[in-house]
């Protein structure tokens, strides 16, 4: 089984007039996601932001489920936090998973429009299974991951799609698509 990591980008993405930017680090999604990627096994999940004043939240964050009251209010939510890793760039990233596994990973986007050539979760699936090089799931935050980013990957994950027959509202939080594609993709049948 090829190793599986999980980045939450908050740069570079999209905000609503597609301009370039770094979107906000929140609390909730990196506890959240930390606990999905620990549910389904992921090897780490790194946040990636080259604010240093946001950089600060998540150490803090950090700290408080790890050294602090959370650590004794809540050891299960320590145990995902110790997942979590702090990088400012996705070169960075794709620089500590090549020290970490002797590879550089190939990178799996995720995007909440459907995107041309976008592979089915079940086709990543079984790829997942075989070994190989690392995987590194790609989770754009704000309005989405940058055109440079995806032309940088190795898949793209086919949108999550609302059922049809109870409308076209499509806009989960990052959290939980991030559930939603660990399951799909980690999750047993």
């Amino acid at each position: 089984m090829a190793d599986l990591y999980v980045a939450l980008v908050h740069y570079p993405v999209y905000d609503k007039h597609h301009n370039v930017v770094t979107s906000s680090v929140t609390n909730i999604d990196v506890h959240d996601i930390a606990r999905s990627c620990r549910t389904y096994g992921v090897r780490a999940f790194y946040v990636v932001t080259p604010v240093d004043a946001l950089r600060a939240l998540v150490r803090r964050i950090m700290r408080h489920w790890q050294d602090g009251a959370g650590r004794d209010y809540n050891p299960t939510r320590t145990e995902a936090l110790d997942l979590v890793r702090l990088e400012r760039s996705l070169d960075g990233v794709g620089i500590s998973i090549e020290q970490e596994c002797g590879a550089m990973p190939a990178i799996i986007c995720s995007s909440a429009r459907e995107r041309a050539g976008a592979v089915p979760f079940s086709l990543v699936a079984e790829d997942l299974q075989r070994p190989g090089a690392p995987r590194l799931l790609l989770l754009g935050t704000g309005w989405g991951l940058t055109e440079e980013v995806f032309e940088s990957a190795y898949q793209t994950l086919e949108a999550l799609q609302p059922m049809k027959a109870v409308g076209d509202y499509n806009h989960l939080s990052v959290r939980a698509a991030a559930a939603i594609i660990l399951d799909r993709l980690m999750g047993t049948r």
